[in-house]
């Protein structure tokens, strides 16, 4: 008797400390989900929503862990809280398996384009891994991409090129929201220049599949695109990193308005950072530069009729960076020092209409890039002789401007009965004009030059069945630097065999004007001197031709999602350009850019991808390349020549895991491999008898991050806390040149040692 007045007690004493749940489950686009799942981790306790997705339960514990989930939906987890005195509602929005394999791209084919329909493969890189990865910097995101690989090119002041498919940093063509406005000048600093904070995205077409964009495109194209206004949200952060005991400090900040109509908002950042110098192997010259950046932009829409669309983009980034011998003077009296003042404004405004029941529309834009730099770059004669009074009364100070504007306009239609298909049709005109000028007058130095192109472009989108498509296209190009129309045309074909598979094929032409190029504008130190180049009389545009072959297959379960990518490339270069040692003058060597006779780039890449339930994460990526001159090539007057591209090499990948079991917590591991290359490192009183070919060590990259977020529910804002390491192991450079006639070029690793990161970030 006493056991069942015990168990009535119980039960009374259940009901009435139990609490009501209740809610809707939907998808991210609005849509109900009629009988999803709703249950309690760890109980027998769950419900299953109704017809209009509304669901209701009961718990007897404060603290749960509530679990959504949906065949075909990634299932969601959340950390709850419940509350006696108010009414606990816990909505929930799920993500279709098929978004997260079929995104929607604009850079394939310059129009919207879901990634699965697109002939030409379109890889992203979203803002939620570049957080995992802790990438402060459009640089350090890039790393995290097949195909892809970022290489510091100088010791003292660390500008970077990006390499797509074994190809140097002048074949690859980067746009800002779909503008080749990436000017020579930017490219020599601006991947450092970019924070993450401004990304929404970055799509990627590697090879000549991307030949719409025009010249520079031979490699491959990288869209940057900005954080786009979406819902009222706000966000600031601090981050400080430590690199072997030098400090780094970040600051950044976004906000996004949008009104109630949602046909008008805005995005805002902010970013400051703050780096000093880090020497690696203590002969008080920098291994990495003193860093202060400074930046500032926003992204504004406005609908004024549901068929248009008007958006306006500008940012403005100023950096300052100095590295060489450390000390607290001004550049000149250093021993070797590189300082550079960057002011960089981007814009552009894009205006389009939608006509004839959507069918038809007309794209209008105009963009620009300025980009204004005060430099020195020198090294000090022996103190108290004649050529040192000489230096100190006419120091190697500069300045550089570059000017960058694009203009253009584009038509788009679509047939929806064409042949028994659909086809869009796209044509356009746009021209595209750089000013680059760069001078010091003390090396008798100086690169003036305009170039001017004007480009014509058409293309097929042909959609001849649900499982064929045929992407046609031709670009016309009239550059002032060449004395003929180059066409450029390409053609993409997709075949869906099965369901969840995609072959794909693309063949490509594209070509490089006569001008001047990122690496071009950068002076290098060698053996007490200074190393420029410049443009043979004769240089006339180099042109390619590009393979791509690939098969894709994703296939999407109710838990996993699980897929994997091979695509094989082949490009040809023709009156491919190298640079060959002209002799020298009393301020250092000579180098000239000419025509060689050709070159070969081929290569297989993988990539691999599971998720479960959004709990795991992995994506993998890595290539296997040869990168070849037809004809050996000399670099260097004292040592044989070779046909193998230097500062390439023929293995190189990543990976990236991520583990979220709930919406609080969230680890991160990442992982980059470079493998072995050769590289020329030239002679120097200190450090090296003779000039020589080096072949580095192949690298391993490990970082990871761990974070937890808070949620205050009376503010409705979230604290999220965060630590991790980025190259924990030090997989680091340890052969650097030392002194002031060091060879600055001598630099192969990774960007940074070891560097240990905590992080704090406010928002909702």
């Amino acid at each position: 008797m006493k056991s069942y007045i015990t168990l009535i007690i119980l039960l009374i004493t259940t009901t009435l400390n139990s609490q009501t749940i209740k809610g809707k489950i939907t998808t991210t686009k609005g849509e109900v989900l009629p009988f999803a799942t709703v249950l309690i981790k760890g109980t027998q306790i769950g419900t299953t929503t109704d017809e209009n997705g509304f669901y209701k339960l009961k718990s007897s514990k404060n603290k749960i862990v509530l679990v959504a989930s949906f065949t075909g939906f990634v299932t969601e987890r959340r950390i709850i809280t419940l509350n006696s005195s108010e009414e606990n509602i816990i909505n929930f929005e799920l993500t279709e398996h098929s978004e997260m394999l079929d995104q929607i791209t604009v850079t394939g084919t310059r129009t919207d384009k879901r990634r699965t329909n697109s002939p030409v493969i379109v890889n992203v890189i979203n803002s939620a891994t570049l957080n995992n990865v802790q990438a402060c910097n459009l640089s350090e995101g890039l790393k995290f991409q097949t195909g892809l690989r970022v290489e510091t090119d100088c010791q003292t002041c660390n500008y970077t090129q990006l390499r797509m498919n074994g190809l140097a940093g002048g074949y690859s063509q980067i746009l800002i929201n779909g503008r080749p406005i990436f000017s020579p000048l930017t490219g020599l600093y601006g991947l450092e220049q970019i924070p993450t904070n401004m990304i929404d995205r970055i799509e990627v077409v590697r090879g000549g599949g991307s030949a719409l964009y025009g010249s520079s495109a031979i490699g491959g194209t990288v869209n940057v695109i900005t954080k786009i206004p979406k819902r009222n949200n706000y966000s600031i952060g601090y981050t400080y990193q430590n690199i072997n005991g030098t400090a780094d400090n970040i600051i950044t900040g976004n906000a996004t308005v949008v009104n109630e109509n949602r046909n008008a908002g805005a995005s805002f950042f902010i970013n400051n950072r703050t780096r000093g110098l880090y020497d690696a192997n203590g002969d008080n010259f920098s291994e990495l530069p003193e860093l202060k950046n400074n930046s500032f932009g926003t992204n504004i829409f406005f609908l004024p009729t549901d068929d248009q669309k008007l958006e306006i983009n500008f940012s403005k980034m100023n950096e300052y960076r100095y590295g060489g011998e450390m000390v607290n003077t001004a550049p000149h009296f250093a021993l070797q020092s590189e300082e550079r003042t960057h002011d960089v404004y981007v814009g552009n405004i894009d205006y389009q209409i939608n006509f004839n029941d959507d069918k038809s529309s007309i794209i209008t834009y105009f963009a620009t890039q300025y980009t204004g730099r005060d430099h020195y770059t020198g090294i000090r004669p022996d103190i108290g002789t004649q050529e040192d009074t000489s230096h100190l009364t006419n120091p190697p100070y500069g300045n550089s401007e570059t000017t960058t504007y694009q203009g253009g306009v584009q038509y788009n239609h679509k047939f929806d009965e064409f042949l028994k298909g659909n086809n869009v049709f796209t044509i356009g005109t746009e021209f595209v004009q750089d000013d680059v000028f760069d001078e010091i007058p003390t090396y008798n130095y100086e690169v003036d030059q305009l170039t001017k192109n004007y480009g014509f472009f058409f293309q097929s989108d042909w959609e001849i069945t649900e499982k064929i498509n045929l992407l046609t296209g031709i670009r016309l190009d009239k550059h002032n630097l060449v004395n003929k129309v180059i066409a450029s045309p390409r053609i993409s074909f997709l075949a869906k065999p099965f369901e969840n598979g995609q072959i794909r094929a693309t063949y490509g032409t594209g070509f490089r004007a006569p001008q001047a190029f990122d690496t071009d504008l950068h002076l290098a130190f060698a053996g007490g001197g200074i190393s420029r180049i410049s443009l043979a009389d004769n240089l006339k545009e180099e042109r390619s031709k590009s393979y791509n072959v690939s098969f894709n297959f994703d296939k999407p379960t109710e838990h996993y999602i699980y897929g994997f990518t091979i695509e094989s490339f082949y490009t040809k270069l023709n009156d491919a350009f190298t640079q060959v040692n002209i002799g020298s003058d009393s301020f250092g060597e000579l180098f000239e850019k000419q025509n060689g006779d050709g070159a070969t780039v081929k290569g297989i890449t993988l990539e691999t991808r599971l998720n479960y339930d959004g709990i795991f994460q992995i994506d993998a990526g890595f290539t296997f390349q040869s990168s070849e001159f037809d004809v050996a090539v000399e670099n260097s007057d004292v040592l044989a020549s070779k046909k193998e591209f230097l500062r390439t090499p023929n293995n190189y990948g990543y990976a990236t895991l991520t583990y979220t079991p709930n919406q609080k917590f969230k680890t991160s591991v990442n992982l980059v491999y470079t493998g072995k290359m050769d590289i020329l490192h030239l002679a120097s009183p200190q450090n090296l008898i003779t000039d020589e070919y080096f072949t580095s060590p192949t690298f391993t990259e490990i970082g990871f991050k761990s974070s937890y977020t808070f949620t205050i529910e009376k503010l409705k804002t979230n604290i999220e806390i965060f630590a991790g390491a980025k190259n924990l192991f030090d997989a680091y450079q340890t052969s650097f040149d030392i002194g002031k006639e060091r060879d600055s070029n001598f630099i192969y690793g990774p960007a940074t040692p070891r560097t240990v990161f905590v992080g704090l970030k406010f928002g909702n």
